[in-house]
């Protein structure tokens, strides 16, 4: 008996410590997603949609672009193919985050199919590069930054979608906020690292996509361009002592 507390106790230990370490890496998705989960909440109740609606949206489908988009979907005409296509348009990029992950996720059993369905891009900037303390499970400490981001966005919907009829403002731009949510994680890793030639590349690639392809379609190009580069350069930059 004494044994079964001993290792429960362990385990909690282990999820706290994990919660408490994740916790502070998502204090910036948290103001991102909270206020323009408010705002997709509201648009869909001034839509003439529910609080169900948003709620259960956020809940399973997690992809706040897709989410914003499948408003007009759902009060146009039945077309899945369009929904499809512009699904797959939207989150491609998923795809090469995805390969990149293959190796953080190795081993972490069961949470592995939360954190596929949950990797959103802020999700995966933080779990891709987050240096994780010794002493916390990399798993949880994974599933904890997924689990919050999550909550952040779904909780920030309900609300939107159950006291949008009671708020009456303006609400243009607000979307900024995400850019800005970027902006902040892009610089946190501008500072953490000593070299920058990942960062710039980055940069690079995707200025030079934008001016070929405009801005509607530069993102997708701009993913493939960049895993390009980046896979020819990784044996100079590990030898340069590039830190990713």
């Amino acid at each position: 008996m004494e044994g079964l507390t001993l290792q429960v106790a362990k385990t909690k230990t282990k999820y706290l410590r994990a919660l408490k370490a994740a916790f502070p890496h998502t204090i910036p998705i948290f103001a991102g997603f909270w206020f323009l989960g408010l705002t997709y909440g509201i648009y869909m109740n001034a839509s003439g949609f529910s609080f169900w609606y948003p709620m259960l949206m956020s809940l399973t489908i997690f992809a706040g672009s897709v989410e914003f988009v499948a408003v007009n979907m759902l009060l146009g005409s039945f077309n899945p193919l369009q929904a499809l296509a512009m699904t797959l348009m939207l989150n491609a990029r998923h795809l090469f985050y995805g390969i990149s992950m293959l190796d953080k996720y190795k081993g972490t059993g069961w949470k592995k199919i939360y954190l596929i369905f949950g990797m959103c891009d802020e999700s995966f900037s933080i779990n891709y590069t987050a240096n994780i303390p010794k002493d916390v499970d990399n798993g949880w400490f994974m599933f904890f930054v997924t689990l919050l981001n999550h909550f952040y966005w779904f909780s920030g919907a309900t609300l939107g979608g159950i006291f949008g009829s009671f708020i009456h403002f303006n609400t243009e731009g607000l979307d900024f906020v995400m850019t800005a949510m970027f902006v902040v994680i892009y610089m946190e890793q501008w500072f953490k690292d000593k070299r920058h030639a990942s960062a710039l590349l980055g940069l690079g690639i995707s200025l030079l996509c934008l001016i070929a392809f405009g801005a509607d379609n530069f993102i997708i190009p701009a993913m493939i361009a960049i895993l390009g580069v980046l896979t020819l350069l990784k044996k100079p930059m590990e030898k340069g002592g590039e830190t990713e």
